[in-house]
């Protein structure tokens, strides 16, 4: 299942581990990989220009990253939707943006 989802920037997606199951490759799967050749492309060979790739051809920017504290566990948010989204704002603004 494929889902396409339209918002404005600036946004905050959280997705919780556990939210796709992971299918495993049958032994008949892998053997018939193994003879597949994998084609690889460049911007060349889509006809990109330097202009339409990397940094300079994003829509978005990168201004910051940086890895959470690792010092408490996760917190089980829940709840209904609206109850959820609710908790989720509190503990970002309680912690100055930074759940």
């Amino acid at each position: 299942m494929e889902e396409v989802l339209k918002i404005a920037l600036p946004a905050m997606l959280s997705i919780q581990t556990g939210i796709n199951e992971p299918r495993y490759v049958s032994i008949m799967g892998i053997r018939k990989v193994r003879t597949k050749t994998i084609e690889t492309m460049d911007a060349e060979d889509l006809e990109l220009t330097e202009a339409q790739t990397g940094e300079s051809g994003s829509w978005t920017r990168l201004t910051r990253m940086c890895l959470p504290v690792a010092e408490k566990t996760a917190e089980i948010i829940a709840g209904r939707p609206e109850e959820a989204a609710i908790r989720l704002a509190e503990i970002i603004k309680n912690n100055g943006g930074l759940a």
